[in-house]
């Protein structure tokens, strides 16, 4: 079933790290069968405050996420992205 990533920024700490971070993140979830289905900053439509930008990637599976998520290709890419930023991020899997 498919599988949706949904990462929130919550604060920077390093605004290059995370451009770098952003540059190549990319690369790692195509080789996993990720894509990106959205990317931007949120609108508020009820609740807390929306954080500065969300991001969601598709896989086929929650397998499929978490193999690019513990993979060794993402592993530096992940502490650059922790060094560098405040995140929440979830899993869902879609209907």
């Amino acid at each position: 079933m498919a599988t949706y990533l949904i990462a929130e920024l919550i604060e920077v700490n390093d605004a290059e790290g995370l451009a770098r971070y952003g540059r190549a993140v990319g690369a790692t979830i195509a080789r996993h069968g990720g894509e990106f289905v959205a990317r931007g900053a949120p609108v508020t439509i009820e609740g807390i405050e929306s954080p500065q930008t969300a991001v969601i990637i598709r896989f086929d599976s929650l397998d499929q996420l978490r193999s690019w998520y513990d993979s060794d290709d993402y592993a530096p890419l992940l502490r650059l992205r922790q060094e560098s930023a405040t995140y929440n991020l979830y899993a869902v899997e879609g209907v």
